[in-house]
C-alpha cells in the first residue's frame, strides 16, 4: 500500500509525540504506557488475520473493561485529542509549501485549466470574462449540526497549524525549529488542559458568533486573496480583468433565522444577531480603514477627490478619516441598540454604496494619477470585501415550518369569523390568499391579540419589515407542499409591513414533495400578480436530508434530480429565471461530498450562473476554517459553477434513465422495508447507537427532535450522527446493495458501467458511495450490538450486516477494484491511520453505554463526561457528524 506523504508522517509523528509528553507530565510514565499498550492493540487488532482477529479484539476489549472509573475520562481524551491533531496536520498538508519539482494542488489550478478549456470549446474572451463576473453563488452557513469541538480548542487548532506552516520551511536553523516545538508543545498543552466539551448547549446567538468569528478569522482574509488570483487567472486567459463590482461568491447564514422546529430562536434573537452582524461588519470595515489611512499618505490626487476632500495637504487620509468616523457611528449605533432599540442617526451608514464610494474614490484617483500599484493593494481587498460582505456581513435568511404558518393563519380566520384556514381545501386557501394579497387594507385590527405560537410568527415578520432589505436573503418554508403556503408567507409578511418584494422559497423535502415541485411551481408563476412579487429569479429549496431519510439516497438522489429537471423545464417555459438551493449536510446521508463532484453532476441547465447551498456545522471548519483552506474551496466553487454553466453535462439517456427508475424503485422498498416495515428496527436503532444519549451532548441549540415519535420524529442529524458513531454508516447506502444487484441479476452491468463513465450524476454517487463504504466497519458495528443490543434484537443486526456485506461487495464488481478505494491508496492508508486510535474510542464508547444505560449517572460525573468525549473523538476521526 502506498505510504502517506513523508511529511505529513512526519507532522502526525511529532504532534503525537508532544501529546505524549503532555500526558506524561500530567499522569505519569505508567498511564502513557497503558495509552501506548492500547494503541499496540488496536493496530495488532487491525493486522490480524480472520482467525485470531477475535483474540486481538478480545484483548483490547479487556485492556479497555479493567480501566478504573477514574481512568476513563483520560483515555478517552488522550484518542480524542490524537484525531484531532491528526485532522490538523491532514488539513495543512492540503495547502503546505511544495517544492518546484511537485505539481500544486488540483484545486490551486482548477480555474486556470477550466479557463483554457471553455476557451478550446469556442468560448470568446469577452463572454468569459462577462460570465465569470457575474456568477451569483452563495454560500449558506447554517448552525446544525453546528461543531462537535469548542471554538476555543479551534483557535488553538488554527495555531497549531501555523506552527506546522512556521517549521516547513528548509533554512531554519536549529534554534528556530526549537523554538517552534516548544510554541507546538504549549499549543498542545493548553488544548489538552481546556475542556473539549461545552457544559452547556450553545444559545442560536452563540452559534451566529461563531459563524462571525469564521468570516473573521479567515473568509476575511481568503475572499480577497480569491478573487485576486481570479482576476489574475481571467487576466492571463482573456487579457481582461474581472470588474470591481464582481462578487462571485457572497455568504448567507440561517444561524440566529433558522427557527424550524428550534423554540430557542425567536423573533429577538433574529433582531440581535441582524445588530451583531452589522457590528461586527462594521468593526473589521473599521480596521480595513485605520490601515488604509496609515498607508494612503500621498498628496497628488484627481479633481473629483479633491472636490470631495476639499484643500487638504493629505486628501486620501481626509476622506478615509470621514469613513472611519461614519464606521465609527455604526458600530457604536450597533452596541447601543442590542440593549435598546433606537433610531439610527444620520451618519450611520445604511447603504452599502455609503461605504464603497470613497473607497473607489480613492482606487480610481490613484489610478489616475499614475499610483495603480498602490490602489491595487489592501485598498483592492478593502473594496472587494466591501462589494462581497458589505455593511450587513451575511445575508440572514429565515427559516420556519409551514404548519406554522397554516395555524397562525387559523387562528386569524377563526378570530375573523371565516372559518378555520387550516381545514380548507387548496383552491379555497389560494382564492383567500390572493384576494387579501390584493387588499389594501389590513386583515387585522390592532387589538387582535393571538396566542404565543402566532403572535412569534408575526413578530419575526414584523423584524423582517424593520430590517434594511440588504441584510436579510430569503424566507424559506420547510415542509412546503402546495403553492398556498408560499402565498402564506407572503401574506403575513405583507401584514407585517414588509412593503418590499422578498424571496419566499418553498422547501421540498420528502419524496413525494419533491415529485410535486414542479407542479407547485408550476401554479405559483400562473397566479395572477404572483410574478409581481418575485425579488429576482424564483428559488426553490431541494432537501437533501430529510428525503434521504424518508426513501433513503438511492431514491432521494433520483427524486432530486428529477425535481431539477423539471423545475428548470417549467421555468423556461414561462420565462421565468431560476435559483435553485441545495439543502446538502455535511455526509453523504445527508446530501454532502465533495463539491465540485456534486456540482458538475447536476441536471444540465439547473446550474445557470446561479447557485446556493448550505454549508453545514463541521464542515464550516474543514472547508472555510483556514484561509488558505477557504481559498481552495472558493476556487472549486467558482470553477464547478463556470463549468456546468458554460459546458453543462448531457442529458441523460432514456435507458439511463429507464434504469435509474428501477434502481430507485428497488432502493425505497429495501430501504422502507428495514426502516419502516420492521418492527423491531426503532427499538433496535435506539439500543446499538447512541442516540439517546446524543440528545445529552451540547451540540447546537436545536432539540434532537420535532416531535415525540419514532424515525420520523427525528431530525435528520441524530438520525445519521448515531449510525455514524457505530460505523454502520447505515443511511447513507441501505437500498443501494438491493438496487444493484438486482440490476445486476437482470444483466443490466454493461449498462450500468456506461452510466458510470458517461453520466456525471450516477458516477459521483457511486463515488460517494464507495467513500462511505470504506468507512464504515461491520466489525466495529457487530461489537456495539454485543456489548448493547438484547438477544432478540441481534439477529436484525446481523442482517443489516450482511446487507452491508452485500453493498460492498456490488460497489467493488461495478468498479472493477479488490478493495474498496484502491484507486486512492493514499486516502485507504490515512484511513488505516485513523482506526488505531478510533478503535479503542468505538470499544470504549460502547463500554461506556452499557455502564451509563445500567444506572443513573450525573451529567457531569467522569463516566458521562467519557463517554461525551468518545462522541467527539469518532466524529473528529470520522470528520462527520450529522
Amino acid at each position: 500500500m502506498t505510504e502517506i506523504d513523508a511529511r505529513l508522517r512526519e507532522d502526525v509523528h511529532l504532534l503525537g509525540e508532544l501529546l505524549g509528553t503532555t500526558i506524561r507530565e500530567q499522569y505519569g510514565e505508567a498511564f502513557l504506557d497503558t495509552i501506548e499498550r492500547i494503541r499496540a492493540d488496536a493496530k495488532a487488532d487491525r493486522n490480524s488475520g480472520p482467525d485470531n482477529g477475535k483474540t486481538a479484539t478480545e484483548q483490547l476489549s479487556s485492556r479497555l473493561n479493567d480501566l478504573d472509573e477514574e481512568q476513563l475520562l483520560p483515555v478517552a481524551r488522550a484518542f480524542n485529542q490524537f484525531l484531532n491533531l491528526a485532522n490538523i496536520a491532514e488539513q495543512y498538508q492540503l495547502i503546505r509549501r511544495r517544492d518546484e519539482d511537485q505539481p500544486p494542488p488540483f484545486e490551486n489550478v482548477v480555474l486556470e485549466q477550466l479557463l483554457e478549456k471553455l476557451k478550446q470549446a469556442g468560448h470568446s474572451a469577452e463572454s468569459l470574462a462577462r460570465q465569470v463576473g457575474r456568477l451569483e453563488i452563495e454560500l449558506v452557513l447554517t448552525a446544525h449540526p453546528t461543531e462537535v469541538a469548542r471554538r476555543t480548542l479551534i483557535q488553538k487548532y488554527d495555531a497549531i497549524a501555523a506552527q506546522l506552516a512556521a517549521q516547513d520551511h528548509r533554512d531554519l536553523v536549529p534554534a528556530e525549529r526549537e523554538q517552534i516545538r516548544q510554541r507546538l508543545q504549549r499549543l498542545i498543552a493548553e488544548a489538552w488542559h481546556t475542556e473539549e466539551i461545552r457544559r452547556t448547549r450553545p444559545t442560536p446567538v452563540d452559534e451566529a458568533k461563531w459563524g462571525f468569528a469564521v468570516i473573521e478569522h479567515s473568509l476575511w482574509h481568503a475572499v480577497p486573496n480569491h478573487l485576486r488570483k481570479v482576476d489574475q487567472a481571467l487576466h492571463a486567459a482573456t487579457g481582461l480583468h474581472l470588474p470591481l463590482e464582481a462578487a462571485p461568491v457572497r455568504f448567507a447564514s440561517w444561524m440566529g433565522g433558522d427557527r424550524d422546529g428550534n423554540p430557542n430562536v425567536t423573533a429577538p434573537v433574529t433582531r440581535e444577531v441582524l445588530l451583531l452582524a452589522r457590528w461586527m461588519a462594521a468593526d473589521l470595515f473599521l480596521r480595513d480603514v485605520d490601515h488604509l489611512a496609515a498607508e494612503l499618505s500621498m498628496q497628488q490626487a484627481s479633481q473629483a477627490l479633491r472636490k470631495a476632500v476639499g484643500d487638504s495637504a493629505e486628501p486620501y487620509r481626509a476622506l478615509l478619516k470621514q469613513l472611519r468616523e461614519r464606521l465609527r457611528a455604526t458600530r457604536n449605533w450597533a452596541q447601543a441598540s442590542l440593549a435598546q432599540a433606537q433610531p439610527a442617526p444620520a451618519e450611520v451608514l445604511s447603504n452599502n454604496r455609503d461605504l464603497l464610494a470613497p473607497l473607489e474614490l480613492c482606487f480610481q484617483s490613484l489610478h489616475e494619477c499614475g499610483m495603480g500599484v498602490i490602489a491595487d493593494g489592501p485598498l483592492l481587498d478593502c473594496l472587494r470585501r466591501a462589494v462581497t460582505f458589505g455593511l450587513f456581513l451575511v445575508r440572514l435568511d429565515v427559516r420556519q415550518d409551514s404548519s406554522r404558518h397554516t395555524a397562525a393563519l387559523s387562528e386569524i380566520t377563526d378570530y375573523l369569523g371565516l372559518g378555520r384556514y387550516a381545514d380548507w381545501d387548496e383552491e379555497t386557501r389560494i382564492t383567500f390568499l390572493l384576494q387579501e394579497l390584493n387588499n389594501r387594507r389590513p386583515l387585522l385590527p390592532g387589538y387582535f391579540k393571538p396566542a404565543a405560537e402566532t403572535a412569534e410568527v408575526l413578530a419575526t415578520c414584523r423584524e423582517i419589515a424593520a430590517a434594511p432589505a440588504a441584510s436579510l436573503g430569503s424566507y424559506v418554508i420547510s415542509m412546503a407542499g402546495a403553492a398556498s403556503d408560499v402565498l402564506a408567507v407572503q401574506l403575513l409578511l405583507k401584514e407585517a409591513g414588509v412593503q418590499r418584494p422578498m424571496r419566499v422559497v418553498p422547501l421540498f423535502e420528502t419524496l413525494a414533495d419533491l415529485d410535486n415541485a414542479g407542479p407547485v411551481i408550476e401554479r405559483l408563476l400562473l397566479l395572477p400578480g404572483y410574478r409581481s412579487r418575485l425579488h429576482g429569479p424564483q428559488e426553490v429549496m431541494i432537501g437533501y436530508s430529510d428525503s434521504a431519510k424518508d426513501a433513503g439516497t438511492t431514491a432521494a438522489a433520483w427524486a432530486q434530480y428529477r425535481a431539477q429537471e423539471n423545475l428548470v423545464s417549467i421555468c423556461h417555459a414561462q420565462s421565468v429565471e431560476l435559483l435553485l438551493f441545495h439543502g446538502r449536510g455535511g455526509t453523504v446521508g445527508r446530501g454532502g461530498g465533495p463539491a465540485h463532484a456534486a456540482i458538475l453532476s447536476q441536471p444540465p441547465g439547473s446550474v445557470a450562473g446561479r447557485f446556493r447551498t448550505t454549508e453545514q456545522g463541521e464542515m464550516i471548519r474543514f472547508k472555510f476554517g483556514l484561509p488558505d483552506i477557504a481559498e481552495q474551496n472558493l476556487n472549486l466553487y467558482l470553477a464547478a459553477v463556470l463549468e456546468a454553466t458554460l459546458l453543462p453535462p448531457p442529458p441523460p439517456e432514456p435507458a439511463w434513465r429507464a434504469l435509474m427508475d428501477e434502481l430507485a424503485s428497488d432502493g425505497v422498498k429495501a430501504y422502507r422495508d428495514v426502516v419502516r416495515e420492521n418492527p423491531q428496527f426503532v427499538e433496535y436503532f435506539r439500543q446499538s447507537t447512541p442516540e439517546q444519549e446524543l440528545g445529552r451532548l451540547p451540540l447546537g441549540s436545536r432539540p434532537a427532535k420535532r416531535r415525540q415519535g419514532g424515525i420520523e420524529s427525528l431530525r435528520a442529524i441524530p438520525w445519521i450522527f448515531g449510525w455514524t458513531q457505530t460505523r454502520l454508516m447505515l443511511p447513507a447506502w441501505l437500498g443501494w446493495e438491493a438496487a444493484l444487484s438486482k440490476a445486476l441479476e437482470r444483466g443490466e452491468g454493461e449498462l450500468l458501467a456506461s452510466m458510470r463513465e458517461h453520466w456525471p450524476f450516477f458516477r459521483t454517487r457511486i463515488d460517494m458511495l464507495e467513500m462511505v463504504l470504506a468507512k464504515a466497519d461491520a466489525d466495529i458495528a457487530r461489537f456495539y450490538d454485543e456489548r448493547l443490543v438484547q438477544d432478540s434484537l441481534k439477529p436484525l443486526g446481523a442482517h443489516l450486516r450482511d446487507l452491508l456485506s452485500q453493498a460492498c461487495a456490488v460497489v467493488l464488481g461495478l468498479t472493477g477494484q479488490t478493495q474498496l478505494l484502491a484507486h486512492s491508496p493514499e486516502t485507504l492508508k490515512f484511513i488505516s491511520l485513523r482506526n488505531t486510535y478510533l478503535d479503542p474510542l468505538h470499544l470504549l464508547q460502547a463500554e461506556l453505554l452499557a455502564r451509563s444505560r445500567g444506572r443513573e449517572a450525573a451529567q457531569d460525573s467522569p463516566l458521562e463526561q467519557a463517554l461525551l468525549v468518545t462522541v467527539a473523538g469518532i466524529a473528529a476521526g470520522l470528520r462527520n457528524t450529522g
